[in-house]
């Protein structure tokens, strides 16, 4: 196969699915049982290289293996989980998201709250000057003299 042509062929397309194509890094290995292509990616795009239950990464696959069979070589796609373990999971995202709601949620009902004591204040002010004003008219009328 012409050197590393699969190689330039995996990064072009893994480049063009993710956000940080500076972070996409491809190792090739050559050994009796063919080619082994090794890619590591920003574990934030690890979602988009793998795909929904890993139709990306099947298709991926199945493009190198083509490109492997039409030079007559068997070539293998490893995709390298991130340093730090997995990203984050649906069932961890979903959580996330719902401590964010709950927090945003927190705030709506402090903010209303607040407006609500604000409001109930100036009425009782406004009550109150109301009736020192009406006693303040009565006190008028009064003759001390």
């Amino acid at each position: 196969m012409a050197e590393a042509e699969d190689q330039k062929f995996l990064e072009f397309v893994v480049k063009s699915l993710v956000d940080h194509p500076e972070d996409v890094k491809i190792e090739r290995k050559v050994d009796e049982m063919g080619v082994l292509l090794t890619l590591k990616v920003n574990s934030e795009d690890m979602g988009q290289v793998i795909g929904r239950s890993g139709s990306t990464a099947r298709a991926v696959r199945t493009l190198i293996r083509i490109l492997g069979l039409k030079h007559h070589a068997r070539v293998n796609l490893k995709i390298e989980e991130p340093e730090g373990g997995r990203v984050m999971g649906r069932r961890e995202e979903n959580h996330s998201e719902k401590k964010a709601e709950e927090k945003a949620e927190e705030k709506t009902e402090e903010k209303v709250e607040e407006k609500a004591e604000e409001k109930v204040e100036e009425k009782v002010e406004e009550k109150v000057e109301e009736e020192i004003e009406e006693k303040g008219s009565d006190l008028d009328d009064l003759d001390l003299s």
